[in-house]
């Protein structure tokens, strides 16, 4: 059976992506194993200088002025890492979701964070609009995307202070103008490889301004230096992170894959709203093309769908426990032939009813 995997992370990768990396483990250089040579060696130096270019090369920054990093504890650890090599004085930090709301918790252990908007009273089902930034903040942080409850930031504010955002789940997924950023970081484990490293990439000019002395590992600095290898790296998650990167350059890069997305999402969205037994969680302009989340109207069908739904071969969409309900993620690697059968699922469901 064919199984589709709407899973929000970790999450669906490439088939030619996974067949590559399988045959990597059992022989990369010449008959060892990529998870056991060196780290320090030709053939995997090579392999992380290509993965902080094609990050670069994706994103439209290369040549200016911009650093690819790959590090590991997850965008959790950079919630503090942001902090610690950029606030001085003062913060400020737009709430609209779970993570942000965990980004601005650690880097309250400052107690110089601001929040110049929230949606938090109203369980994040939207992003907050017509927000000032003040000028004599350090910097101002966003998550575009917002797994668990399904909101996604359209626009992004012209800035008057150096702007970070968490892209953890919708990295590569759509056309931006990257240069707005200053520094923008993600884990892999949504639309770039396996959990067990973050993607940073940061504007050098930004660094080096702050007054505390910063601990060797969470100095940007310090892993720009070192070439992302200050440490022992996560090879294997760098190595698949690559993969994916080259195999979607392969695709014709962002612009490509940004319009299979808004394929599989308007195809999901349009089956929410005209199936009068299931109803979207957040409000609709600010709708994520990478995860649509929704509710059963009507609960004593929720066993007869699931059924269903297992019956399809369709892994993953059960909501964040914070929400309930369902959540489809629709990341890059997703077909939209996975998308068709959840859909003709949720249709089938209503000729039942």
């Amino acid at each position: 059976m064919k199984r589709h995997n709407f899973s929000a992370g970790p999450c669906v990768l490439p088939k030619s992506v996974m067949k590559q990396a399988s045959e990597a483990l059992i022989d990369f250089d010449n008959g060892l194993s990529l998870i056991e040579i060196s780290h320090r060696s030709k053939p995997f130096v090579d392999v992380m200088e290509q993965a902080r270019s094609l990050a670069l090369e994706l994103l439209g920054l290369e040549g200016k002025g911009y650093k690819a990093l790959f590090l590991q504890g997850g965008a959790s650890t950079q919630f503090l890492m942001v902090a610690l090599n950029l606030l001085e004085k003062r913060a400020g930090y737009l709430n609209t979701g779970t993570w942000s709301d965990k980004a601005i918790k650690e880097a309250k252990i400052y107690d110089d964070i601001y929040e110049v908007g929230s949606s938090k009273s109203a369980g994040f089902n939207y992003i907050p609009k017509g927000y000032e930034i003040p000028e004599d903040y350090d910097y101002f942080h966003c998550t575009s995307n917002n797994t668990i409850f399904g909101t996604q930031m359209k626009k992004f504010p012209n800035s008057p202070i150096p702007m970070v955002c968490d892209m953890s789940s919708d990295i590569f997924s759509r056309t931006l103008d990257f240069s707005k950023f200053d520094l923008i970081y993600a884990g892999a484990q949504k639309n770039m490889g396996p959990a067990g490293t973050t993607l940073v990439i940061v504007k050098e000019d930004i660094l080096g301004k702050v007054s505390r002395k910063i601990p060797s590992m969470m100095d940007y600095k310090v892993h720009i230096g070192k070439g992302s290898m200050f440490n022992t790296p996560p090879v294997f998650a760098v190595y698949v992170s690559m993969l994916t990167m080259q195999w979607l350059k392969d695709l014709g890069g962002i612009k490509a894959i940004e319009e299979e997305n808004e394929k599989k999402a308007r195809l999901m969205y349009s089956e929410i709203d005209l199936n009068p037994l299931f109803k979207g969680y957040s409000v609709k302009e600010d709708r994520s093309i990478m995860n649509a989340t929704f509710t059963l109207e009507n609960e004593n069908l929720k066993e007869t769908f699931e059924a269903m739904v297992k019956e399809a071969g369709i892994n993953g969409i059960n909501g964040h426990r914070s929400v309930g309900g369902y959540r489809a993620s629709m990341y890059n690697a997703l077909t939209l032939d996975s998308v068709k059968v959840l859909v003709e699922i949720m249709s089938e469901l209503e000729s039942k009813a």
